[in-house]
């Protein structure tokens, strides 16, 4: 057992942090678990110099006295305040009235949103659950094929990996030693491209098979703006209207 665990230590190590993941722990916690109990294992094994689990502290205090990671929590901070308070919605509502008129609109309008959020938070997350949460359901409803709807959500979620500002741009700037500037330069045009691609391919979709991404009906579309009026202005239509009259 020994000498297999010394030949296959780095193996055991990824199928331990499966097997935390799959019981329900937290990602933050399972890494954590792992490396410590995996860096104890390696050392008692001879794999490891006993140096190692001592330069631990420096090795945290040096990250966290690392210019370029600051910005990854105030990201994520920025995405969760776009989550929480409800602007993600409003912009979504926005631009879903803008193209919901037009054959694909409501996939039209996801792909955009899903750009605008990426180049705001740089956040996976909050752009995903953000118009999954918001975006599927309207999409079903209105009679978009279920792997139209998910794709366009899943695939322009994930732009936020690639749009500056992205998270996974700054740790890879970092890691390389490169300007997180340069970084974002380069992926520019590849993240533009790769927005004007999802479009392109939900145009194709609505060319080939229309009936996979309706339009939304007039009706919809009223009923969308008169609830995004009585939102704002606090003042149901439907009574100020029959008191009008």
């Amino acid at each position: 057992m020994i000498e297999f665990l010394q030949h296959n230590l780095a193996p055991v190590m990824f199928g331990g942090l499966i097997i935390f993941l799959l019981m329900g722990y937290s990602v933050a916690f399972s890494l954590a678990a792992c490396g410590l109990f995996f860096g104890w294992l390696g050392v008692e094994l001879g794999l490891l110099p006993h140096s190692l689990l001592q330069a631990l502290p420096l090795r945290i205090f040096g990250i966290m006295q690392n210019d370029t990671l600051l910005a990854i929590p105030f990201f994520t901070f920025m995405g969760l305040i776009l989550e929480r308070s409800g602007m993600a919605e409003d912009l979504l509502d926005t631009i879903g009235q803008l193209f919901g008129p037009i054959r694909g609109g409501l996939a039209y309008a996801v792909i955009f949103v899903g750009a605008m959020l990426a180049a705001t938070t740089g956040v996976v997350a909050a752009s995903v659950i953000s118009m999954g949460l918001i975006s599927l359901p309207i999409m079903l409803r209105y009679g978009y094929d279920r792997r139209i709807a998910s794709g366009v959500i899943a695939a322009s979620g994930t732009l936020a990996q690639i749009i500056p500002p992205s998270l996974v741009l700054i740790v890879l700037a970092d890691q390389l030693g490169a300007s997180v500037g340069a970084m974002y330069k380069g992926a520019l045009l590849p993240g533009i491209a790769l927005v004007g691609l999802y479009l392109l391919y939900v145009f194709a979709v609505t060319l080939v098979k229309p009936a996979a991404a309706p339009a939304m009906p007039a009706s919809a579309h009223a009923n969308a703006n008169a609830a995004s009026l009585n939102r704002y202005v606090g003042t149901p239509i439907t009574s100020a209207t029959s008191s009008s009259s």
